[in-house]
């Protein structure tokens, strides 16, 4: 089939290749967000589907809104029988979805009806789901509602981050999409209505979102900030200054709690965290940051600790969270707010 392909981040990027590699089907032209600031210093860059289509000498179509009638326009001129979308941004009018024979056909990272919306893969592991996977739907007006062509299932790793699982499900959901591109252009696949029930939203994550209440549970924080893995970025504050966190380790009642036996010159305190801050069963206050003899970075939740991971303070780049305790040398009683 004749192909326009809209889609804008890294996760697209599978599933254009798969199709550009396909002997079955012929892209002609790709769709994409305009180009915007990225990165630390803001520059302006091509989004990563512009610049693999660039590369593949493909035209690019990159409007501010999709009604706009130049762009629908030029669509009409180019008369694709499909246009396969993956993580592209923005809606589509009605005008829009009419040109395309076939229409406009979605890789959509949830098991329909769950999830549908912005943030589909964060909102499943905040959630503690153990299986998701991927969809392949007929795009309709209305937010992610239209019927199914197929699906895939993909289970959920305890220490699956949300850019760890969309990485193995971008490239799982490529096959898929390839897959029921080839049963509409030989006829073999037929679009079921999603079931009524089930149904669940996933708008995107805030800033807000990710901010960590230690008063919770460890279990609840450790997903969060995997949801909020590589984006928005779980956070906290210390002394007025923003920290990032990486992925945390749960504690327990034994391996959370300090070393109280020797001390560990090297450490504040001199191993014994917050002049042994921690109650007798290895607790420790919610957002309480002691160091343990054998250099793990605990904090205090609801429950049992936490030990982190990596960290990137405010104006800084990540670190180990070891490294970054040593400089700072929190007081007695200094905890995350």
């Amino acid at each position: 089939m004749r192909l326009v392909f809209a889609g804008t981040p890294d996760v697209a990027i599978p599933s254009l290749r798969a199709l550009l590699d396909s002997p079955r089907h012929q892209v002609v032209a790709v769709v994409t967000r305009p180009d915007r600031p990225a990165g630390r210093g803001r520059r302006v860059r091509p989004s990563p589907v512009h610049e693999l289509a660039g590369e593949r000498g493909l035209e690019v179509l990159s409007p501010a809104r999709a009604g706009d009638p130049e762009f629908l326009g030029r669509l009409g001129e180019i008369a694709p029988d499909c246009c396969p979308v993956v993580a592209y941004g923005a809606l589509l009018p009605a005008p829009a979805l009419e040109i395309p024979k076939h229409g406009w056909v979605n890789l959509h990272f949830s098991l329909l009806p769950a999830y549908r919306g912005a943030a589909p893969v964060q909102r499943s592991v905040l959630a503690g789901d153990d299986l998701t996977g991927a969809s392949v739907f007929q795009i309709e007006p209305a937010m992610d509602t239209g019927p199914v062509y197929g699906v895939l299932t993909e289970r959920i790793r305890p220490s699956d981050t949300s850019g760890d699982l969309l990485e193995r499900l971008a490239i799982a959901g490529a096959r898929l999409l390839v897959a029921v591109l080839d049963g509409i252009e030989d006829g073999s696949v037929e679009a079921r209505p999603q079931p009524a029930d089930g149904v669940s939203l996933a708008p995107k994550l805030t800033v807000d979102d990710v901010r960590v209440d230690w008063s919770q549970p460890a279990v609840a924080i450790d997903r969060l900030v995997r949801a909020a893995t590589p984006a928005p970025g779980a956070w906290t504050t210390l002394r007025d200054r923003r920290v990032k966190l990486g992925p945390v380790r749960l504690g327990s009642p034994n391996t959370g709690s300090p070393n109280t036996g020797s001390p560990n010159p090297g450490t504040p305190n001199g191993g014994i965290p917050n002049g042994g801050a921690a109650g007798d069963d290895g607790s420790l206050p919610p957002g309480r940051i002691v160091m343990a003899g054998n250099g793990a970075v605990l904090v205090g939740t609801g429950t049992v600790p936490v030990v982190l991971g990596e960290v990137r303070p405010e104006g800084r780049g990540a670190m180990p969270a070891a490294d970054w305790i040593r400089g700072l040398r929190p007081s007695l009683e200094e905890a995350f707010s």
